[in-house]
């Protein structure tokens, strides 16, 4: 044996023991633990970074950054817990959470359900110099509380959007979008170098909304006036001990001493159980999960046409679902959840199609998210019903399409191009050169096209004139609370709500317990490796922040025509 065969060998070895290596440090981190609740526990529920509606399963990047708890999952866990006689109080620790005021608003209709079984709920806070959207969730709790050298920061309600155009210009770099209407801003970012008038007026009126509901919320649930809060609020920042003047929180304390500190002294020592732990129960041992099958399908991301990838809705992967659920005899409604900013719009409409379809076999009820604007408001037309919370962001009735031309930046680094057109309009969409008057021309007619469609699907759908429908979409987008007004949605509720409407579409008795069952199904940790090679390379060479943002903006820079709402930060 030479030499050469004796290192090739050596390096296969090797590389063979650090794959093996890998997958058991993989294997072990992702495996099922076997749960053991104490006779006497708590639920810990720690809100930390970025809060999904829904998670699938597992993924290399949990490796990395932890497993992420979901919405869904922390809901279901409330439920369990409620009826779990071993379970005696629940804890909502907060950390730096990163979620929209529809899914807070969610959170904290699940806690006051929770509360109705007579265990107690109490909110801990350590830091939190940012805290209104948590402070939101943590006044439906029994107590606050706040460690004693802690921080708390009600500072009401900021939105700070860049504008890059005029770096853009330096770049040489130009945004040739055409919108209809006023008011949709999905790419004023990149078009205008501040608000314009409407951008401006729209903005204001979600976040006055918002404002509005934050402010009577606590105000009721720490029994102070509006006017009182409002001071404090514009005040912004407490020290713990100011805080507990203020009447802001309940009591001083650290983790060990949380309860007796909130008034529960009386409570034996309790065992803590944390969230992601206390989710690998099964329901159906707490009577929860049984009878009659409701189908829950989570229409989650930006909507792209055919298959779906890791952060967007493919208009094929989601016709599946919902064919499968109305296909099945044995469920009896569908329950549609859209989180969605909306994206293509034949994407949009071909779920719209298959969630028609599936109303001939069955009722399905849409339960609106934090987002269901543009596409993801175009798809809820399609329900029986329609349920937003009163901070979803919906509406965004318009339609967007256009491109970036690079033409004054190649010329600054003196790149030239040469190219070969056979077709007079070959190259119409090339990031090389800029559109003509009559390509802007023709791409205005072909959205309007569109926009004459959305309206009408809009006008059937919510039995609305056209015309008022054109006078309320314009682009713009609405809060639940707007939209239920403006007759765009049927009710303002969560999840749960979503659950009983679409019990009594189906005849079932209220008090009746349902089974879900849930689209897409969850992911085993052996998903990972045998799946489609695409999704393994992604997984693989991508962090998921990079991932969300080289797929987003890869899809927007294809030519097609979008129904996408702006970007909001909250």
């Amino acid at each position: 044996m030479n030499k050469k065969t004796i290192w090739v060998l050596i390096i296969l070895f090797f590389f063979i023991l650090g794959l093996v290596v890998l997958l058991s440090m993989v294997y072990s981190f992702f495996r099922p633990e076997k749960v053991e609740v104490a006779n006497n526990a708590y639920l810990e529920i720690k809100l930390d970074g970025r809060l999904d509606d829904y998670n699938a399963g597992p993924q290399l990047t949990d490796f990395f950054q932890g497993k992420i708890m979901s919405l869904y999952d922390t809901w279901l866990n409330l439920k369990k817990a409620s009826r779990d006689p071993r379970i005696k109080a629940v804890v909502l620790r907060f950390g730096l959470l990163e979620a929209d005021w529809a899914k807070m608003n969610e959170l904290r209709e699940a806690i006051l359900e929770f509360r109705k079984s007579g265990k107690p709920a109490i909110a801990y806070f350590e830091e939190a110099p940012d805290a209104d959207q948590e402070y939101y969730l943590a006044s439906a709790c029994d107590k606050i509380i706040i460690h004693p050298l802690g921080w708390l920061g009600l500072n009401g309600l900021a939105a700070e959007i860049p504008f890059f155009k005029g770096t853009l210009d330096k770049l040489g770099i130009k945004a040739e979008f055409e919108h209809i209407e006023k008011y949709k801003t999905a790419y004023n970012q990149f078009t205008e170098t501040g608000f314009t008038p409407e951008h401006k007026e729209m903005m204001e009126s979600i976040y006055r909304d918002f404002f509005e509901t934050y402010l009577n919320t606590i105000s009721s649930a720490r029994k102070v006036k509006p006017e009182k809060m409002k001071e404090l609020i514009d005040r912004g920042s407490f020290q713990a001990q100011e805080a507990l003047k203020a009447g802001l929180v309940d009591g001083l304390a650290y983790e060990d001493n949380l309860f007796a500190e909130a008034g529960y002294k009386k409570l034996p020592e309790l065992t803590k159980i944390t969230n992601e732990k206390y989710a690998s129960l099964n329901p159906e041992v707490f009577g929860l999960n049984r009878g009659q099958k409701l189908a829950l399908i989570f229409a989650s991301g930006a909507i792209i046409n055919g298959e779906g990838q890791m952060v967007a809705l493919g208009s094929e992967t989601f016709t599946r679902w919902i064919r499968k659920a109305a296909a099945d005899r044995s469920v009896a409604a569908i329950v549609v959840r859209v989180d969605s900013p909306g994206g293509s719009a034949l994407g949009s409409d071909v779920i719209w199609h298959e969630m028609l379809m599936a109303r001939k076999e069955k009722p399905v009820v849409v339960s609106m998210s934090g987002l269901a604007g543009s596409g993801g408001y175009w798809i809820s037309l399609a329900g029986n019903y329609i349920i937003a919370q009163p901070q979803t962001l919906t509406g965004s009735i318009g339609v967007i399409s256009g491109k970036f031309s690079f033409a004054g930046l190649m010329q600054k680094l003196g790149i030239k191009t040469e190219k070969i057109v056979f077709g007079k309009e070959a190259d119409a969409y090339s990031i090389y050169r800029e559109f003509t008057p009559e390509e802007r021309a023709a791409l205005k007619n072909q959205i309007r096209i569109i926009y004459q469609q959305f309206l009408e699907r809009v006008a059937t759908a919510r039995n609305l004139p056209v015309e008022e429908v054109d006078r309320i979409g314009q682009g713009r987008v609405w809060t639940g609370h707007q939209a239920l007004e403006l007759k765009l949605v049927d009710q303002l509720g969560g999840l749960d709500t979503a659950i009983n409407v679409a019990k009594k579409l189906a005849g079932i008795p209220a008090e009746q317990a349902v089974r879900l069952v849930v689209w897409p199904k969850k992911r085993k940790l052996f998903d990972l490796f045998l799946g489609k090679q695409t999704e393994l390379q992604e997984l693989i060479y991508y962090s998921e922040m990079m991932n969300v943002y080289s797929r987003i903006m890869r899809v927007l820079a294809q030519p097609a025509v979008w129904s996408l709402m702006p970007i909001f930060r909250y």
